[in-house]
């Protein structure tokens, strides 16, 4: 499968985006996939994750701000009251595991990434 994502952005604090990712093929939607970031000098980190039961999960620091969805062979990620250190290369990422959680090692299918700039 090939995962390539849009949507990225600059916005300022407060501000809300709204990524997207495309996959090649729909077996995609049966598996776990979601959106990862990675910030200059940080490591990469799971952001959201969701699976074909439409199970999700979030890191905390999002929370109550970002929604993960999936429709058809695209998946999403709603991005409200958006921080400064919420700038980072975003990425959608997916596995054959049915549930991965959002440990980016357990991912290994990865788009080329969206920049987001909160600034």
């Amino acid at each position: 499968v090939q995962l390539v994502e849009s949507g990225g952005g600059l916005v300022q604090p407060g501000g809300s985006l709204t990524l997207s990712c495309s996959a090649s093929d729909n077996t995609v939607r049966r598996r776990c996939w979601g959106w990862f970031r990675q910030a200059p000098g940080k490591e990469r980190e799971g952001v959201a994750v969701i699976d074909g039961a439409g199970t999700t999960a979030y890191t905390q620091s999002v929370k109550d701000r970002f929604t993960i969805s999936q429709v058809n062979n695209t998946l999403y990620l709603q991005m409200n009251g958006l921080r400064p250190e919420d700038t980072a290369l975003y990425y959608c990422a997916a596995t054959g595991s049915r549930w991965a959680g959002l440990d980016p090692s357990n991912y290994n299918t990865w788009g080329q990434g969206t920049q987001v700039t909160v600034s």
